[in-house]
């Protein structure tokens, strides 16, 4: 509500006196000065004028009030030491026969400072009614995860009414307090005003009526069609600015769950196609080769495709820690760049068929990122991958098995790991153990011995490179892009 008359007069700072009487609690939407005789035609009711009564006169003073009083103004407030000493017997008169409130203005207080202090308390109202509505809205939020019936019991309580949610045919499916049902059927005519399509003579998105002790406001819930829903509310007063502001957040939430179901309707296709052995029928699936992504982030990459229109034409699967995405080729840029904000992202091949294996490679990928501590990282970017992917896994196996099997006795695996990953170099390899460059030293003269091979030979290195990559591997891996081992050397 704007400020009241009585407590703009009752400012300390302003000096004002009342000369008819205690001032109402009529609002004050505004303050208007004019020394015009009759500034009615630029006043819209509700102001507070202010004059120095440069054009008053005391035939005139009662045809003044009238105008005044006609155009439904809050009050009078008349200065006085600037034109008039006192302010003119005949005018007080006019106001006190005509019921117009008079403010007597001392000399001291400019208008601007009346001015000034009604703004601040419009300004103070406006954000009480912003406060209170931005605190509604998060209660019925809260209230629309239980279910429609909460949020209809929130609004009601909020408001200070009643609120129905009725059905397409107007029925009652929630009522607050339970005795508002039996004012349903009193909205069915407004219910059919509602139902009009656009080609019908024009939709109505609400309308309001007001009834011996209710004002009453009904909405169509949905975006198009046929409403699926319908809204009342009543109160006993207008709803102010604020309230209609809590309204319309109830009438979107609504609308948001009721269309919820719609937009699974493509998911729920896609699901049948798959148990029916019909993929290729499935309205979300993406059409042509696809990437699979692996992402590290879990949950929020879910968020994310959520809020861009892109991650609609993906499909997502929540896996442990991580979640795949299957991504149209086309689309795999944008997509990745997006998800690479949630964490490490690794990207398979281009697909068509063998979404399992793509779903590998994303994963090797996505491994190598997180040891490289890269946002995205494509599994044709993995070293080795096409020396490995020539290899038959059995045979590569044993040829892996029975040339680390000494060092492995020995304990020297990690050793030599972390010295083929140096390219030979002792320094970076110690550093990569932990250890001291001696001591590494001697652990590589003793593994040369047991394998009676040179490992400053790049031909020896390059096979014990293939060896353990191949035994760091999980099942039957190899043969596969990006089956080479890249992850730091632990301390042998």
């Amino acid at each position: 509500m704007p400020p009241t008359l009585a407590s703009v007069a009752a400012l300390p700072q302003l000096g004002l006196r009342s000369l008819t009487g205690p001032p109402p609690d009529a609002p004050v939407v505004w303050v208007a000065v004019s020394e015009l005789e009759d500034p009615t035609p630029f006043l819209e009711g509700g102001e507070l004028v202010l004059t120095t009564g440069m054009r008053l006169t005391g035939a005139n003073a009662a045809r003044y009030v009238s105008r005044l009083v006609g155009r439904g103004v809050a009050g009078l407030g008349f200065a006085v030491g600037v034109i008039h000493e006192v302010v003119p017997a005949e005018l007080v008169t006019a106001a006190r026969e005509q019921g117009l409130v008079l403010l007597e203005v001392p000399r001291p207080t400019p208008f601007i400072s009346i001015g000034k202090a009604v703004s601040r308390m419009l300004a103070a109202e406006w954000y009480e009614d912003v406060t209170r509505a931005f605190q509604a809205q998060r209660e019925l939020t809260r209230a629309a995860l239980t279910g429609p019936g909460a949020l209809v019991t929130r609004l009601a309580r909020l408001l200070g009414g009643w609120a129905l949610l009725l059905d397409p045919s107007g029925a009652v499916r929630h009522a607050e307090p339970a005795a508002a049902r039996g004012r349903a059927e009193t909205l069915a005519p407004e219910l059919a005003r509602l139902r009009r399509r656009p080609a019908e003579g024009g939709a109505t998105a609400s309308v309001a009526l007001a009834v011996p002790d209710d004002h009453i406001v009904v909405q169509r819930i949905g975006i198009g069609g046929r409403p699926p829903a319908f809204l009342a509310v009543g109160t006993r007063a207008p709803l102010p600015h604020a309230a209609h502001t809590i309204v319309g957040a109830a009438v979107a939430l609504l609308t948001l769950q009721s269309e919820a179901p719609r937009a699974g309707r493509d998911l729920r296709a896609s699901l049948a196609a798959l148990l029916l052995g019909r993929p290729g029928d499935a309205p979300s699936a993406p059409r042509g080769p696809v990437r699979v992504l692996a992402c590290a982030g879990g949950a929020a990459v879910l968020d994310v495709l959520e809020s861009d229109p892109v991650g609609e034409r993906c499909l997502t699967l929540p896996l442990g820690g991580h979640a795949a995405v299957i991504v149209p080729a086309e689309a795999a840029d944008t997509v990745e760049a997006s998800l690479a904000a949630t964490g490490p992202v690794g990207v398979s091949d281009p697909a068509t068929d063998d979404l399992a294996g793509a779903l590998r490679q994303a994963e090797d990928a996505l491994a190598a990122a997180v040891r490289a501590r890269r946002d995205v990282l494509h599994y044709s970017a993995l070293p080795g991958q096409g020396v490995l992917r020539l290899l038959d896994p059995g045979a590569a196996r044993a040829f892996a098995a029975t040339l680390l099997e000494p060092l492995q006795e020995e304990g020297l695996v990690e050793t030599v790991r972390a010295y083929v990953a140096a390219n030979g170099q002792g320094e970076a390899a110690a550093r990569a153990l932990g250890v001291h460059r001696h001591t590494l030293r001697a652990r590589t003269r003793k593994a040369a011995e047991v394998l009676g091979r040179d490992l400053d030979d790049p031909a020896v290195r390059a096979e014990l490179w293939i060896a353990l990559s191949i035994t760091s591997r999980e099942g039957d891996r190899i043969g596969h892009h990006g089956d080479s081992q890249s992850r730091p050397p632990g301390i042998a």
